[in-house]
């Protein structure tokens, strides 16, 4: 395929965005604002997103997904661990050297209707971020003209206001006002899920559009496994706080490793009558376990049908599975057979 780049090619790619060992939790008050506790919402996270490149992050509700993306942006501060950007660590960035970080990273939330100022026209609403960036009041107009028209929105729409418009509509608004800065790096975070289906396809087939036309990278956070799988070249899983399983989308999706990616995927519903997520599954029982008081070592090891004593012991170490494809899961450490474990298949996550 022209413009396809070979796996050694792509072995060699540095990087534009990794994420290394980065922690958090937040703080549980009681009566009188004293501390009784912390929720662990991130716990060592490390990723790298490639030039051009789309990561999925996938996993429950909860699991620690939005929490990341805002750590990645420092719209929360992180405890620990390091962001590095084209391989500069920017947690120790402040002022303006911040800003322009920001610049570079940008955010789709999820809802278009509470991300917008109902107050402003579209057009304003796209050129806002170049006022406050010291942009002349016609070259900003003009650049948010050009990026309505990308995501879409022709001129006519200008002047419009955010509650005339649907949820589709609305954001392509979103997409286009975090285009009009030329990032490299577009987060989006959950950008489809209050979307109808049909109008999901449109927005999913746009971010495809827009990534090449513009040369982006997407970090594209999702707990829908479909979506996911179409938009993501590498794909990592997350459960409480921390990552089960990372690599190549495509690897992930044919041959699962660890019991918990298993769980998620045979979970999702299946067009195809002849799937074994269909006729044959097995739910893992137990609650979810509360991050203010997760479990020792692994902390799936709760719900894991493969647990052993050394899983509560110590957190498993991520672990190269194939080049440039790790797991976190004793299973793998200790030599037990692979097709046992991810073709005894169809574990279920209960609903």
């Amino acid at each position: 395929m022209p413009g396809k780049r070979s796996e050694k090619e792509e072995c060699c790619v540095k990087p534009i965005l990794e994420v290394v060992n980065l922690n958090k939790e937040f703080p549980v008050k009681g009566m009188w604002w004293q501390t009784k506790g912390a929720v662990s919402a991130v716990k060592d996270v490390s990723l790298s997103l490639k030039p051009q490149g789309t990561l999925g992050i996938v996993g429950e509700s909860g699991c620690g997904k939005s929490t990341l993306a805002r750590l990645i942006l420092r719209l929360i501060e992180p405890d620990s661990g390091e962001v590095r950007l084209r391989g500069d660590d920017i947690l120790p960035y402040k002022g303006s050297k911040l800003l322009q970080v920001r610049k570079n990273m940008q955010m789709v939330f999820q809802n278009p209707y509470s991300s917008l100022n109902p107050k402003m026209t579209l057009l304003e609403n796209v050129a806002f971020n170049l006022y406050v960036n010291g942009v002349s009041k016609h070259d900003a107009r003009k650049k948010a003209h050009h990026y309505l028209e990308a995501v879409g929105l022709p001129k006519a729409f200008a002047e419009r206001y955010p509650g005339s418009l649907s949820g589709g509509q609305r954001q392509r608004v979103a997409i286009a006002r975090a285009l009009v800065l030329e990032p490299d790096i577009i987060i989006a975070d959950e950008a489809v899920s209050a979307l109808d289906k049909s109008v999901q396809a449109q927005v999913l087939n746009l971010f495809q559009d827009l990534k090449k036309e513009f040369s982006l990278s997407l970090l594209f956070i999702s707990h829908d496994l479909n979506v996911v799988e179409y938009m993501s070249d590498e794909v990592m899983v997350m459960y409480l706080g921390t990552v089960v399983e990372k690599g190549s989308a495509q690897q992930m999706y044919a041959h699962p490793y660890h019991p918990y990616t298993q769980a998620l995927l045979h979970s999702a519903p299946s067009m195809d009558v002849g799937s074994p997520a269909v006729h044959k599954h097995f739910d893992i029982k137990g609650e979810l376990p509360s991050p203010m008081n997760p479990p020792s070592g692994c902390r799936f090891r709760t719900r894991c049908p493969y647990a052993e004593e050394r899983c509560a012991q110590s957190a498993p170490p991520m672990v190269e599975v194939s080049p440039g494809y790790e797991v976190a899961c004793f299973l793998y450490e200790t030599g037990h057979d692979r097709e046992k474990v991810s073709h005894g298949t169809g574990y279920t996550v209960d609903n």
